[in-house]
């Protein structure tokens, strides 16, 4: 699977470490799509943007941004049509238990329900262990195609 990256300055040296772990470690091919540079004025949008573009364009791809908190970053991403992206700055205090009566954890649930195809990280809540954990979870839970999941998500993009 091709992996999109993205981040300004509060989310460089995550992006770093995650590009060479998706890479190398979780046999994904991955994309820089900046920032290349660490500026500490640099726009998020900017970077987040284009890799929203490209995985709304390349279907089966997903994509990994990154700031301070994620918020920004998820809200820049969710204007490209096609996009769904979800944030992470923390394991959430408890699990769900979906309509099903499956006991899943926020990071799951973003995959098997709402198919999001990018995950935002708050790289200032959270260390590289973490979102190395997070990311491997994220990436290896697929989409349930329940009926009922692909009936909202359709409704999303009309």
């Amino acid at each position: 699977m091709k992996v999109y990256f993205a981040t300004d300055h509060a989310g460089y040296d995550m992006k770093e470490s995650l590009l060479s772990y998706v890479r190398d470690e979780l046999g994904h091919e991955v994309e820089d799509c900046g920032a290349i540079l660490f500026d500490e004025y640099d726009d998020y949008p900017d970077f987040v943007v284009v890799a929203a573009k490209n995985v709304a364009k390349d279907k089966g791809s997903m994509g990994i941004i990154l700031g301070a908190s994620g918020q920004g970053e998820a809200v820049v991403a969710n204007r490209v049509p096609g996009v769904r992206a979800v944030v992470y700055y923390g394991e959430p205090q408890r699990w769900q238990i979906d309509a099903c009566g499956e006991e899943m954890d926020m990071v799951m649930s973003t995959r098997k329900h709402n198919d999001a195809n990018i995950l935002s990280l708050g790289a200032r809540f959270i260390s590289i262990e973490e979102a190395k954990e997070v990311v491997k979870k994220w990436l290896s839970t697929e989409f349930e195609h329940e009926d009922r999941h692909v009936r909202r998500i359709n409704k999303i993009d009309t």
